[in-house]
């Protein structure tokens, strides 16, 4: 009986049982587990498309098609396996169409179309007509069709894409300039790259919530935001599994502040990661429900004090790794909801209590796995490729690190915030002020997180001090991050902290002056290691193979491999009272980067006892 229920769910959702497995919809999960309605349609699948590689489908009318001759499976660029299609070389401008199907109950609400992320700008249009704009690759986005769509009908769905990855003016991140991968540079990504969905939502419901844990006070402070302001009311309610442990109700007004004191609170952490279960209800004068959304929060505090790191107000030492987030089949798209989740358990597993998420937006259901299984992480985002001193790029950038910041911001797994990795150009006048507006920016948007403006580069505005060392030397590691009795104050220029900033001889004689660290704020080695090990030991022998990378002269013996990792764990903990924290290089080797704790396919590369008993060492003593 159960089995013929579900086949006739299957046949009403509108699945082929005669076609092969993988026609089923990729990625069914819902995608914004912190914002959930129950009225939502996925939209990924199969899908038409056309790449425009010289940038004229304007001109031939593209945006009124009714169908591509391509087809592509979304959510999967079309540069991976997963899509279909596999085309590895630059696409300056792509197309897609689909069929939008409204359901016919929808008519009363305001159809919302999202997407999780689409790389780089997106148009979208709908039936011929233009419907809005999207700039960045990395930050999800929605599109409001109720002027557009009609409930019970069909619509032709046009997304415009395109991308410029080489102009420097949009993040690339990790993916490489260059036609094939290299070093720490590897394949692109292109076009819609996450989850697409359509939504139904009451035209007076929520459009967004920040929710902030205070610790101090025991409480949850929820701050909503509406898509129309009226004469309802707001009700929150927080759960503790199936019993109610606060419940209040306010003015639906974007003024509107809920405080929902709890009793006994049980805090979030990385041994104990409790979530409280939170609903959200517009209710109307009449008692009616307008608009339910499910949501959870989690109770916990970071916070500085001296030189350390404090979670829940008690020093915390961070073991992390670096996550790239990149996959053999899918490139920056997990091939599904429990790879994503299987990478927190391989960090873990290795003795991790954390992964710095380098160079990538990590989509919302990786967040989530994270909450739940207590991980703690630093958002970081795609920066790479930017030139920060041009003025179109920075505000290219300051755009999309927003919108991820409001996005994310809910998620008590992340820690740290870090805009920028590795960026310098200290000769350079707009540097210094974009990168101390991005540090302010951070802290409006979210004065809750710690900020790591740049790290392991220049900083110039920042909450922690952070620095790169892949020095493959225990002894000389431990000597490069703590020498002579005095920290490195700039690790790439530490014999020259002053630079000439001439603006076309306008001011020739003005220097500025970068900070320096001055040991009172926390002093974290947020990259070392990336010790080379691949699995072909001709390829392990030769440093100077393209198809096999990693930092330095690759040890010979699996023996030599653990005894190097040992002593640089050991050269960094040795310093604890002033480095609170590291992040090691990195959690999988991808591509022809080969050093990480896993193989790219997650398969197992060491002897994980060994390797767990390495990083599950904590500083002795740590102080409690």
């Amino acid at each position: 009986m159960k089995k013929q229920i579900l086949l006739l769910t299957l046949v009403l959702l509108g699945v082929n049982l005669a076609a092969p497995a993988l026609s089923m919809v990729p990625r069914p999960e819902y995608p914004r587990p912190q914002f959930e309605r129950a009225g939502w349609v996925n939209l990924n699948g199969t899908w038409d498309y056309i790449f425009d590689l010289v940038g004229s489908g304007i001109e031939r009318g593209y945006e009124k098609a009714i169908s591509f001759e391509g087809k592509i499976t979304v959510p999967f660029c079309p540069e991976s396996k997963l899509s279909g299609v596999g085309y590895t070389d630059f696409i300056p401008h792509m197309w897609y169409h689909r069929v939008l199907d409204i359901p016919a109950g929808w008519q009363s609400k305001d159809i919302v179309l999202n997407f999780g992320a689409v790389y780089n700008n997106a148009e979208i249009y709908l039936d011929g007509k233009f419907v809005m704009r999207h700039f960045g690759g990395s930050s999800s986005f929605s599109v409001d069709l109720t002027p557009f769509v009609e409930a019970g009908k069909q619509h032709h769905l046009v997304v415009y894409v395109s991308s410029d990855v080489r102009s420097t003016k949009q993040g690339a991140g990790k993916q490489c300039l260059h036609y094939a991968s290299r070093a720490c540079n590897y394949t692109r990504t292109t076009g819609i790259w996450q989850t697409v969905w359509l939504e139904a939502v009451d035209p007076q419901g929520l459009a967004s919530v920040q929710i902030v844990a205070d610790i101090d006070q025991n409480q949850l402070v929820v701050r909503p935001r509406f898509r129309r302001e009226s004469g309802c009311k707001l009700q929150v309610e927080v759960r503790d599994g199936a019993k109610t442990v606060a419940k209040t109700n306010v003015i639906a007004s974007n003024n509107a502040i809920a405080v929902l004191p709890l009793r006994n609170p049980k805090l979030w952490t990385p041994e104990s990661p409790f979530l409280y279960d939170v609903i959200y209800r517009l209710i109307d004068p009449a008692g009616n429900v307008l608009d339910e959304v499910k949501s959870y929060a989690g109770l916990r505090k970071v916070h500085i004090e001296g030189n350390k790191v404090f979670l829940n107000n008690r020093p915390y030492y961070q073991r992390l790794v670096l996550d790239q987030g990149f996959y053999p089949d899918g490139i920056w798209t997990a091939p599904s909801d429990e790879a994503l989740r299987r990478d927190i358990e391989l960090g873990k597993e290795a003795g991790f209590n954390g992964a710095r998420l380098h160079q990538k937006a990590f989509e919302e259901r990786y967040h989530y796995w994270a909450d739940k299984l207590g991980y703690l992480t630093w958002g970081e985002t795609a920066c790479w490729g930017l030139d920060m001193n041009d003025v179109e790029a920075g505000r290219n950038f300051m755009t999309e690190w927003s919108e991820l910041v409001i996005r994310d911001r809910n998620h008590p797994s992340i820690v740290i915030w870090t805009p920028m990795n590795e960026q310098f150009w200290p000769d350079k006048i707009n540097y210094p002020r974009l990168l101390a507006d991005v540090y302010d920016l951070t802290k409006q948007l979210d004065p809750t997180r710690p900020v790591n403006d740049a790290s392991g580069a220049v900083h110039v505005k920042t909450d922690i001090w952070t620095i790169h060392c892949y020095e493959q030397d225990p002894a000389l590691l431990k000597k490069k991050i703590y020498h002579d009795g005095e920290f490195y104050k700039h690790l790439y220029w530490p014999q020259v902290p002053v630079y000439n900033l001439g603006c076309n001889g306008l001011r020739d004689n003005v220097n500025y002056i970068f900070p320096e660290y001055d040991g009172k704020m926390p002093f974290l080695v947020d990259e070392f290691g990336g010790i080379k090990w691949a699995a072909d030991q001709q390829q392990q022998m030769d440093n100077n193979n393209e198809q096999s990378w990693g930092y330095g002269d690759a040890p010979r013996t699996l023996d030599a491999f653990y005894a190097r990792l040992e002593g640089q764990v050991k050269a960094v903990l040795d310093h604890h009272a002033q480095v609170w924290g590291y992040c090691y290089t990195q959690l999988t080797d991808v591509e022809q980067e080969q050093n990480g704790i896993y193989y790219y396919d997650r398969t197992l590369k060491f002897d994980m006892t060994r390797i767990r008993a390495i990083f599950s060492r904590t500083p002795d003593p740590v102080e409690k």
